[in-house]
């Protein structure tokens, strides 16, 4: 009987200390069976062991994990190249031999004021990988769900508006715009008038007006194009709403992630490593 061929994974991460050792434990964990999974840094540093201690409370095997370069894996070919901090983000936003890549920021457990850091970060990368294996058509073998019951001290928005913020979230479009870059982390308006199947680009340019004075959404712009994504300042509940409407409706956006991995000609962010 022929054997399945797996499909590779790599997780970056600036210091491949925490972040991107427990996104391989755990995708590795979740699906070894469909998905060889790596991890690498632009700058390596040792593993923190509070990554370690908070993975093996929950039984998950850590014992192959070593903190490595990305040039260990130069001239390899990946499915999928995944970022978890904007600053590896920044340096490689086009893996070179990736047939999909996408940018996850999520916070460095290192820098929150926080007993349960690292148990926050595993909660968070388990739910994004969760949702990540349904929206890829792969199964969900375990789904370890974490309370996180801390709180955060990030730099946040001042005078953010619940009221405003619900109020960009009632329209179907905006919706999806914010759950599509949620997963992708980052798209410009070509990609989500695709992924959204919509020919009016006034009409998805001023939704993204709405988000964006909401500020919900923040943009940058790179040559002709100009990439949206969620607002890193956002208050943490906030992003929270966000990620776990987003997670837990992936069927939602299931025909527009269809779409969008369909299309030809995607603008490029950047150059790799620049």
């Amino acid at each position: 009987m022929n054997s399945i061929k797996k499909q590779k994974v790599l997780f970056l991460c600036t210091g491949n200390s925490a972040r991107s050792q427990i996104a391989e434990a755990l995708l590795r964990h979740k699906a070894s069976e469909k998905f060889e999974v790596f991890s690498a840094g632009t700058h390596p540093e040792n593993i923190d062991l509070r990554a370690i201690a908070a993975l093996n409370q929950l039984a998950i095997d850590t014992k192959n994990l070593t903190s490595k370069s990305i040039s260990v894996f130069a001239g390899q070919a990946f499915d999928y190249v995944i970022t978890l901090c904007s600053k590896a983000n920044e340096e490689c936003r086009s893996y070179p031999n990736t047939a999909k890549q996408l940018n996850w920021d999520l916070v460095d457990p290192k820098t929150r004021a926080d007993k349960q850091a690292f148990t926050a970060t595993v909660t968070e990368l388990n739910n994004r990988l969760s949702m990540f294996l349904l929206a890829e058509g792969a199964p969900v073998t375990i789904a370890n769900k974490v309370a996180i019951t801390h709180s955060e001290a990030n730099q946040t928005l001042t005078n953010f508006s619940p009221i405003i913020f619900y109020k960009s979230l009632s329209d179907d479009i905006r919706l999806k715009v914010l759950m599509l870059t949620h997963y992708h982390g980052e798209l410009c308006v070509c990609e989500l008038m695709t992924a959204l199947n919509e020919d009016s680009q006034p009409k998805v340019s001023r939704n993204l007006a709405v988000l964006k004075k909401a500020r919900v959404l923040i943009d940058r712009k790179h040559g002709q194009w100009v990439f949206y994504r969620i607002n890193p300042m956002l208050p943490l509940w906030a992003k929270s709403v966000i990620a776990q409407t987003t997670e837990n409706n992936i069927l939602l956006i299931n025909q527009p992630l269809k779409r969008l991995d369909k299309m030809k000609n995607r603008p490029e962010k950047t150059d790799f490593c620049k």
